[in-house]
Order: C-alpha cells, then structure tokens, then sequence
C-alpha cells in the first residue's frame, strides 16, 4: 500500500518532489518504516530520525494510506523548510498539525460524513482546527486547554500556509491540477 500512494497518489508525489526540490530528497527504504502500533494511531514523524512510522496494524485501507503518508509528508516538508522545534514550541506543533489537517484530505466532506460529522458554514476550518488539536493531545503530554490556545493562536497563519499545494486540494483532482502547477512553477517565474 505504501508503494503504491508513493507511486501514484498526487498528494504524496507532490510532496516528494517539493522536499526533493527543499533540499530535502526522501529514500523510500530510509525514511518510511512499517510498524507495530499500540492504540488507534496510524502513523507518525519522528522528527530526531526524520523518518515516517506507519502503523501497518492500523492501517487497512489505501485511501487510509493515502492520508496518512500525506499527513505525515507535510511534517516533514515543514520540518524540512522550516526548521520545527517539535519537542519544546507547541505553536510549532500546533501550525503542522493544522496544515496538515488542512492539507492532506483528513477534513474531506467524505471523510467528515463517514465520521458522522455534518455541518456547512466554516467546516473545513472547525474540522482543521478539532484534529489538529486531537492530533497534539496524541503526541504530547499537555492540557486540552494548552493545546486549543496554541492552536487558536496560530490558525489563521498556519491555516492560510498552503505550500507546497498552492491551494487546498479537496479532491484527487485538486492535488493533481496542484501537482500540476508545482511541476510548472519554474516555468511561469522563468518567464518574469
């Protein structure tokens, strides 16, 4: 499953190719490691290796891999370019997670709807913000109410952070025109 999101999935080849352009080339066999997992987690940037866990008992559907190694690859991309001080800033923490919720398709109206989760007006947003706050809570031992203020004060910066999709892909389609407009970047700036 992981091969084939890594080959074929434009969110993930995005991605790559943004971090391979960041100076930051990512090796399938060194920074991807399947794994036994406790919980309901399903994977994990472990910023001291930067290397990307999956949990292969968690994890048993494509479109769920798709996801994660999504979600997973904005942590690094922001690791990479942006130098994240995981262990110590939970506004830090607070910014990936919520580009990553944004980013990767986690808040999806599909998504949303199989979690039972219903709403129009503002969403996306409210979406973004609930996982990104689970998402902390999950990797760090601090309060609900650390982690809401840390995510409060940084969402609207953090929100609108769209590299390296220039856009927020809410569809296969969205990521692949993205995918498409970062393959051609040079092209239009070349012609400035």
């Amino acid at each position: 499953m992981l091969r084939l999101t890594l080959e074929t999935n434009p969110y993930a080849r995005l991605l790559l190719e943004a971090l391979k352009q960041s100076g930051c080339t990512v090796f399938n066999d060194r920074h991807f490691s399947c794994e036994n997992c406790d919980g309901c987690v399903s994977g994990g940037f472990d910023a001291a290796t930067s290397q990307i866990v999956l949990c292969q008992n968690n994890i048993r559907q494509q479109s769920h891999m798709n996801r994660v190694v999504t979600h997973e690859l904005i942590h690094a991309f922001d690791h990479c370019r942006a130098h994240v001080d995981w262990f110590k800033n939970v506004k830090h923490l607070a910014c990936s997670e919520i580009r990553a919720a944004n980013l990767s398709g986690d808040c999806t109206l599909m998504n949303e709807i199989a979690r039972f989760k219903f709403g129009l007006k503002g969403h996306h947003q409210t979406c973004v913000r609930d996982r990104a706050i689970r998402s902390i809570l999950a990797v760090r031992k601090v309060s609900k109410e650390t982690a809401e203020k840390a995510v409060d004060e940084v969402f609207d910066a953090c929100f609108n952070d769209l590299e390296p999709f220039g856009r927020i892909p809410h569809s296969k389609a969205d990521a692949k025109r993205a995918y498409k407009d970062f393959q051609n970047r040079d092209r239009y700036t070349a012609n400035l």
